[in-house]
């Protein structure tokens, strides 16, 4: 099971076609995932630990690739997601997105 999430976050929408894109919900259920607290901090699946695209510059998701290397290495530091083994990265949006799954063995 992922561990964390992630997402490219340069416009508002593209967090929850992310989760519904993954397969992590249903078309048009990602608002009740998000309100669930499934994403926060300490939720089923924590999105943009490192705070996102606000905090990391519009790099079209690199800054969110380097976030979700620092958590599997256990170097996240007070933003640490305990045990993480596996992370979905979903960059850019529109024609250059892409995804990946980031993993420690």
């Amino acid at each position: 099971d992922l561990d964390l999430l992630a997402l490219y976050d340069g416009f508002s929408i593209f967090v929850p076609l992310w989760l519904e894109a993954m397969g992590l919900c249903g078309h048009g259920e990602a608002k009740d995932l998000i309100a669930s607290g499934a994403c926060a901090p300490g939720g089923r699946y924590p999105v943009n630990t490192g705070g996102g695209q606000l905090s990391a510059g519009r790099l079209h998701g690199f800054g969110l690739i380097q976030e979700a290397c620092a958590q599997l290495w256990g170097d996240g530091g007070e933003r640490q997601v305990d045990g993480a083994k596996l992370a979905a990265c979903g960059t850019g949006g529109g024609f250059i997105a892409g995804s990946m799954l980031l993993r420690r063995d």
